[in-house]
């Protein structure tokens, strides 16, 4: 798995994580899907992706967006 194709799955876990949190926990971790949002709309515009720095330091190999 690339490094591209590991940080698209956590984004995609995340967000299904926090809709699940907000309906069967609390309504106010919507907020945490906004986060999520807000934090792929910035990787998206700049290239700096937090994510892809952990998994890049857990030894995922580059792929072609966050190399």
């Amino acid at each position: 798995m690339t490094l591209d194709r590991a940080v698209m799955l956590f984004a995609g876990v995340m967000v299904l994580l926090s809709v699940a949190l907000t309906v069967w926990v609390s309504p106010y971790w919507v907020w945490f899907t906004v986060f999520i949002g807000l934090n792929l709309m910035q990787s998206a515009i700049t290239g700096f992706c937090p994510a892809a720095i952990v998994f890049r330091k857990l030894g995922v190999k580059s792929g072609n967006a966050f190399s």
